[in-house]
């Protein structure tokens, strides 16, 4: 699945990173907190959440997180997407809640991987 294909399955609007929706992405993540999402130890992933910080950029970027979703309507400040853009990191808006997109996701395919 590329960034492109998550875009279009969650009705998605682009912020940032147009030149990245061709990217691949094997794995997504839902949550708030970005401590969970540290312990998500896996590569080329989307993360969807409601925070809008910048600890939100900063954690993807050390999780080599390709695209960044921001459920129920959220919209970055200019500093995150200055962040983002700095980083390569793709920033989307979606009107869904997390638990549907996180299920419109899957649906299309796309998994979480396994927790240990």
């Amino acid at each position: 699945m590329t960034v492109n294909d998550v875009m279009a399955a969650l009705g998605a609007k682009i912020i940032c990173g147009e030149e990245y929706l061709e990217k691949e992405v094997h794995t997504a993540c839902g949550s708030d907190m970005m401590s969970d999402v540290l312990a998500f130890v896996k590569d080329q992933s989307v993360l969807l959440t409601g925070l809008c910080n910048p600890q939100v950029i900063r954690t993807a970027e050390m999780m080599d997180i390709v695209c960044i979703v921001f459920v129920r309507g959220k919209k970055p400040d200019e500093g995150m997407v200055e962040l983002a853009k700095e980083s390569g990191i793709v920033l989307l808006t979606t009107g869904h809640r997390m638990f549907s997109a996180c299920g419109l996701l899957y649906e299309k395919g796309l998994r979480g991987g396994a927790t240990y």
